[in-house]
């Protein structure tokens, strides 16, 4: 009985203590309920457990006055309805990577990431400093969604394949599980692109229905077990600079909340930018070594392979931006913005990085 007393005052204390830390103006707020669909499964923890430390930090920051409930993919919307269903107000916001819905606008690409594209600095500069934020606003007002980048899991490994990749040659008849930009690049190199489920990755790998796959890097790719079917793990994963998250948000209700609360939200966010990218630099050294030792052959794409890739993406910008308006709006904005950026890592980024790297590995 005495256990049961304590655990009670101390929820209460706790929940007092959550409301005592938001403002008074926060506290005399109504209470607002939302619902998050996500593109992730619980497996996830770096993506699914970011989309929920977001909720969290939300309510943590309103004192329990803004909650915010985030569920895994398919629970309460199906993955490709994820966008949809923002902008029809099922749900109030989601959390996913753009790209998945490239079938609903193609520019919608800008807000992830393009092949050979932004690094994740370079990608949240963009957006919030070099006017790559107004350009997306405008295109998602279309479907009455506001945006906020929640999240990164910077540059990806380029997948692991059942046989080795010696040359652009190889690709051909190549099937492959990969999609949005990349998947278009690799269709136009002889690849046969294919959407699978990250649960069916192995199978297919296993029973050869595919010969190569693309997840994300060492620390998620390690739980699908995929180096014990496909043991050529390749890299760079060119068809994202780096691959930054969405968070979509119902344009009602975000006109619904408080300044109080949209402020919090767009700190929780902001938060989570930084945060998920902190954890897979964090996380991945050390999945990438058990995966080396549990039989992985790491290498890096042939140049052929890189500079075919690379060609090819210039054309298929091209091909994007005469089907579809808003790509092309957004396009020379975008490259000019990337020409800029690559001339000053440059001049001190790169040569830093190239020089420590070096010697880090010397030592």
């Amino acid at each position: 009985m005495e256990r049961r007393r304590f655990f009670g005052r101390a929820a209460v204390a706790g929940s007092v203590g959550a409301a005592a830390l938001a403002s008074p103006a926060v506290r005399a707020q109504p209470a607002v309920r939302w619902r998050m669909s996500t593109a992730w499964p619980k497996s996830l923890d770096n993506m699914y457990g970011s989309a929920e430390l977001l909720c969290k930090r939300v309510g943590e920051m309103s004192g329990g006055r803004f909650e915010i409930r985030a569920f895994p993919s398919g629970e309460i919307v199906p993955p490709a309805q994820n966008m949809d269903s923002v902008s029809n107000g099922t749900v109030e916001c989601n959390h996913v990577l753009a790209t998945f819905h490239l079938g609903k606008n193609s520019a919608v690409a800008f807000d992830t990431g393009l092949s050979f594209g932004l690094s994740a600095r370079q990608h949240n500069a963009w957006v919030l400093h070099g006017g790559g934020m107004a350009l997306l606003r405008k295109l998602y007002a279309q479907y009455g969604i506001v945006n906020f980048t929640s999240g990164n899991v910077g540059v990806q490994m380029g997948g692991w394949f059942r046989k080795e990749i010696k040359s652009v040659a190889d690709l051909n008849g190549l099937k492959m599980r990969i999609g949005g930009i990349g998947g278009m690049v690799l269709s136009k190199l002889g690849a046969l692109p294919q959407q699978i489920p990250a649960g069916d990755i192995y199978p297919s790998l296993e029973k050869g229905a595919i010969d190569a796959a693309e997840w994300i890097g060492p620390y998620d790719d390690q739980k699908l077990g995929l180096n014990k079917v496909a043991p050529f793990y390749y890299s760079p994963g060119w068809w994202e600079g780096s691959a930054s998250i969405t968070t979509m948000v119902n344009e009602k209700a975000w006109a619904a909340l408080t300044p109080e609360f949209k402020a919090i939200f767009e700190a929780a966010c902001h938060e989570q930018t930084l945060s998920m990218l902190a954890r897979y630099d964090a996380t991945n050294p050390g999945a990438l070594k058990q995966l080396i030792a549990g039989g992985a052959k790491v290498s890096y794409f042939p140049k052929d392979v890189m500079d075919a890739s690379y060609k090819t993406s210039q054309e298929v910008w091209k091909e994007l931006s005469a089907k579809n308006p808003d790509f092309a709006a957004i396009l020379p904005h975008w490259q000019t913005f990337q020409r800029e950026q690559v001339q000053w890592f440059r001049v001190a980024e790169d040569a830093l990085d190239s020089y420590t790297s070096s010697a880090v590995t010397r030592r």
